[in-house]
């Protein structure tokens, strides 16, 4: 790519590009979800520098000419996109996170348009051929094809008009080529009059964000089932395995290490829940509002038919909203959704942290558990092995948290009768669904699936606890216990060994009122009829 330099600034170019050039952000190689450009248009504006120090790159190569409210624009011949979308990769070279960084993003802007042209050909509004075409379009897309040409940025202001006009554009010229089109021949297959037939970016790119999470919901919620399962498992393995429960970090009453990993199942299971209610706040659509809600320029019956459509692409019960003008500036799905998300990374947080504690020391700390060993943990200190899996949950978890704010602060700040926000709301909300996704399968193959117990450690807390004490209050009285505890921790001798120097018990009451096992009111029952 050849870059032209203002002969004004030349000499202090040079510094500011090694300062600045830090910022250009590229999709992380190895990503998933990440789509890198692959066509000579796309590799022309792949690279994103700040437009304070560079300026427009020069096109290579052959090109079309298209044209818009401001004028004429030259357009690579093999682009896709159009001349809005040129002007959006222009003017928002922010944070190099293109819209194609999660193909999630780009199926569902498919399956919106591909409903919308199939609505508007159940009354009348568009010619069957011309659904024919946008048909093979949205079918190449949802098959990964093409999300090289989706390249405008996700950070943007105008709604996310700059989004929806890559979507229309590039739909368009997939649709003309695959009839037998030249790129460019609006005549056959428009951008604004056919892809964008009776809507407006206020209506098809909130609907977009919402099918994209939807269907990403179902991958999120799979995956935490997964991590559940696993906790399960451990959880059985060592159902008899008896410890000290703690609270505030001090010596409470036993349990058993089932008990504990069952816990973070059964907890896991609740967020489950809660992803799954909060889904179907994002049920509701404002496809037929158009520009504020009053439906301008949307043919009677459209709104219903897309939503129809929209059901069965998803296989979701989508439906009309029932106050379009609301539902256009109203972000409560985002918000509800988000805070779903909140809420599984603030339990993840929790579980990680117990996990860090259990690990501690190997020698100086509580040990009670060992996770698998995966790196060195110091460049200074030899044989250090760190809880780098629980560690990298916690720093995924803040990530999370901090998004849900940002999604609070986006959803607040809208005008009248639009949100200019929302494509904010939209990255925050599609990286936390791919974080959270991606660090619960790491957390269960890297660290739950390989955890093992240090049961001598167990037994060693056992003996010396001076915590199973409160099993007395009912024989003894809580005074006569707590004079037994404070001499116990005086003395640093255990509460069975003063028990027996002043016998206060038989051996046979010890057994019984003091059995570890019977102490733990362990029903295994109630772990056989947990969902696996």
């Amino acid at each position: 790519m050849r870059v032209t330099f203002d002969t004004a600034a030349i000499r202090i170019s040079a510094l500011v590009l090694v300062v600045t050039s830090t910022w250009a952000c590229t999709p992380q190689q190895g990503n998933e979800e990440a789509v890198r450009p692959t066509s000579a248009a796309a590799q022309q504006v792949s690279g994103a520098q700040p437009a304070a120090t560079v300026q427009r790159a020069a096109i290579v190569g052959p090109t079309r000419t298209e044209r818009d409210l401001l004028g004429e624009k030259q357009i690579p011949v093999d682009a896709y996109y159009g001349v809005q979308t040129a002007r959006a990769i222009e003017n928002f070279r922010i944070s190099g996170v293109a819209i194609n960084h999660y193909p999630g993003f780009v199926e569902a802007w498919a399956v919106v348009k591909l409903a919308a042209a199939r609505a508007n050909t159940d009354v009348g509004a568009m010619k069957p051929e011309k659904l024919a075409a946008i048909e093979k379009a949205a079918a190449a897309l949802m098959n990964g094809k093409y999300h090289d040409q989706f390249l405008v940025d996700w950070y943007q202001g105008g709604a996310g008009t700059s989004t929806n006009m890559n979507a229309n554009e590039v739909m368009a010229n997939v649709a003309l080529e695959l009839t037998g089109h030249p790129k460019g021949d609006y005549g056959v297959v428009e951008p604004h009059d056919d892809l964008n037939l009776s809507q407006s970016t206020n209506d098809s790119y909130p609907t977009a964000l919402k099918v994209a999470f939807i269907l990403r919901n179902d991958k999120l919620v799979s995956e935490l089932q997964n991590l559940v399962a696993s906790f399960r498992a451990k959880g059985n393995q060592y159902i008899d395995v008896v410890k000290m429960g703690r609270t505030e970090l001090q010596d409470a009453v036993p349990m058993t290490i089932g008990q504990e990993f069952h816990a973070f199942a059964a907890s896991l299971d609740s967020e489950i829940g809660l992803l799954r209610d909060a889904e179907k706040y994002l049920y509701s659509v404002n496809m037929g509002a158009t520009a504020i809600g009053t439906g301008i320029n949307a043919p009677k019956g459209y709104a219903q038919k897309t939503a129809q459509h929209l059901a069965k692409l998803t296989g979701k019960p989508i439906v009309v909203a029932p106050d379009m003008v609301a539902a256009t500036w109203d972000q409560q799905g985002f918000v509800v959704y988000s805070s779903a998300l909140k809420s599984v990374a603030v339990k993840l947080s929790k579980i990680a942290n117990d996990l860090i504690l259990l690990t501690s020391g190997p020698r100086a700390g509580l040990a009670e558990i060992n996770l698998p060993a995966l790196q060195p943990g110091s460049s200074i200190m030899p044989g250090k092995v760190n809880p780098v899996i629980p560690e990298l949950v916690n720093i995924v978890a803040f990530r999370v948290m901090g998004n849900d704010y940002a999604v609070t602060l986006a959803a607040h700040s809208g005008q009248l009768q639009l949100n200019a926000y929302e494509p904010l709301e939209g990255i925050a909300i599609m990286e936390s669904q791919h974080l959270l996704h991606n660090t619960s399968m790491t957390l269960r193959t890297l660290c739950v699936d390989g955890i093992t117990v240090n049961e001598k450690v167990l037994e060693r807390y056992m003996e010396t606890t001076v915590g199973i004490v409160t099993a007395l209050n009912p024989v003894l009285g809580y005074d006569k216990a707590t004079e037994l505890a404070n001499e116990a921790y005086k003395s640093g001798k255990g509460i069975l060994e003063i028990i027996r120097e002043r016998k206060i018990l038989t051996e046979a009451q010890i057994a019984d009122l003091l059995d570890p096992v019977k102490l733990t009111q362990l029903d295994k029952n109630q772990y056989r009829n947990a969902k696996r």
